[in-house]
């Protein structure tokens, strides 16, 4: 999936141009707004979902899927409408859109639109998917969606239309023929995943107090990614967009290969906490965080140093600010995975109001303060020192916030995480550090930084980054698969 993420984008940025790649990141972005709301309900499913079955409570699970549908219909409805009205206004009338190109930016946001209203109603079978912990069946539909947006791209080679508008047609179809898949799946191999009108007072107040709480803080996450890319378009044009959304696809496929690892392990932490298993829901916290961060590494040191190289290679047509922009989106990235299973089990215990308001408020900031930085004359870039500032505070206070509800030792969390990866962070970096500063930039120099960091990188974490224990369990899987 990385592989061919990557190598689509290269040949969208190729065949859309730079112009209509802008228009495609900063316009879908648009909708990328209302997925707010989405990721807010998508959350309080799978968190209720999964608490259910960590108890082993069917009957309850049974409503919990009809009421997420429920609300899915009505939050559809609402989307629609506002997006028709609301987004059309903004589209036509405030945003930085190429003469002659407003037509085929309309496309893009009727399709990006659609598009995401079919993601909603996905989400219950979605979640139920992931709660049972069936990831062959998510690898497999996700590979196949992968492979379909190869063929996709293949076809604006042959198409006679427009480039743009065939691409954002096509992406709908196939949003469509996905959402069957894992309707079609889940109704097959699940018993709960049958709807029938449900009507439950206080699920449905539990659920909606959860998402609403839930909903601020993807506000603001949502507000920092998708209003900065606006507020970058507004004060420096498309072509700059152009810049962030070769970072953001470079990052996004990094991040999905790591979060897929991380959707392995989120159902077991809350399924820890609903059977009261604190101990072992602490483990996991911080192995998830220590693993997700390492997997980042061994991305985040060959593509920042050679971050010019890659892209060179990689496109046809690199972007000014393109280069900058990728290396400080991996770096906070990076720095946002020590706090996801933190997050995973914050929502694990239901009572997420306090911070929700506290670290929203502080991600919120975010927005106002670029403003004013742009409204300064200062260039794009200093975007990212902002967001990076801002994400360095929270990565600490997330950890207070959480700490007392899941009776866990910050002073523990820090110990086996924080340091951990810092220590492995240094000495993984320094030799390919040393190469990269001390010799010519060629694409020798390239081939022999990355695997000098695959060593360094694999050597700093096996002996400073894991205990014994984990060792030894490495150990004995990689045994047990050779002799297999």
């Amino acid at each position: 999936m990385m592989a061919i993420s990557l190598f689509t984008s290269r040949v969208v940025l190729s065949t859309l141009g730079v112009s209509d790649y802008g228009i495609y990141n900063v316009v879908g972005g648009v909708v990328a707004m209302f997925g707010l709301l989405s990721g807010s309900i998508t959350n309080s499913i799978t968190r209720f979902l999964t608490f259910e079955l960590g108890k082993k409570e069917y009957e309850q699970i049974r409503k919990v899927f009809s009421t997420s549908l429920n609300v899915m219909f009505i939050l559809s409805a609402v989307i629609f409408v506002v997006g028709e009205i609301v987004g059309i206004w903004f589209l036509n009338y405030k945003m930085n859109i190429p003469e002659g190109r407003m037509d085929a930016a309309n496309w893009v946001f009727q399709c990006s639109l659609i598009t995401f209203i079919i993601s909603l109603i996905s989400i219950p079978y979605n979640s139920t998917l992931v709660a049972h912990e069936k990831m062959s069946a998510f690898a497999y539909i996700s590979i196949f969606e992968v492979v379909m947006k190869l063929l996709i791209v293949y076809s604006l080679y042959i198409s006679p239309f427009d480039k743009l508008k065939t691409y954002v047609v096509l992406l709908l179809l196939l949003s469509a023929v996905i959402r069957f898949i894992y309707g079609y799946y889940c109704k097959k191999h699940f018993q709960e995943v049958k709807y029938h009108f449900v009507y439950d007072k206080a699920l449905l107040k539990q659920m909606t107090s959860f998402a609403g709480w839930n909903f601020f803080g993807q506000g603001a996450y949502m507000l920092n990614n998708q209003g900065v890319n606006i507020l970058i378009n507004l004060f420096f044009g498309v072509t700059v967009n152009a810049a962030r959304g070769i970072a953001t696809q470079v990052n996004s496929a990094v991040f999905q290969f790591v979060t897929n690892f991380m959707m392995a392990l989120n159902p077991q932490i809350t399924k820890s906490y609903a059977t009261g298993k604190l101990e072992d829901m602490h483990k996991l916290i911080f192995r998830g965080s220590k693993f997700s961060y390492f997997l980042m590494l061994f991305f985040l040191i060959p593509i920042c140093l050679e971050t010019r190289m890659i892209l060179h290679l990689w496109l046809n047509v690199v972007p000014e600010y393109a280069v900058v922009f990728v290396r400080w989106t991996l770096v906070i990235t990076t720095l946002n995975m020590l706090s996801n299973t933190l997050l995973t089990a914050l929502h694990a215990t239901g009572n997420i109001k306090r911070y929700m308001i506290i670290v929203g408020i502080v991600e919120l900031s975010n927005f106002p303060i670029t403003y004013l930085v742009f409204k300064f004359g200062f260039g794009p870039l200093y975007a990212y020192y902002v967001y990076f500032a801002i994400y360095l505070v929270l990565a600490f206070l997330r950890l207070y916030l959480v700490k007392d509800l899941i009776s866990m030792k910050a002073r523990t969390y820090v110990n086996e995480v924080y340091i951990k990866v810092a220590v492995v962070s240094i000495v993984a970096s320094f030799v390919p550090c040393v190469i990269f500063y001390f010799q010519s930039d060629t694409i020798l120099r390239f081939f022999e930084l990355c695997v000098v960091s695959v060593v360094s990188t694999s050597l700093a974490v096996w002996f400073l980054g894991l205990k014994n224990n984990e060792r030894q369990y490495l150990l004995s899987i990689t045994k047990a698969k050779l002799k297999k």
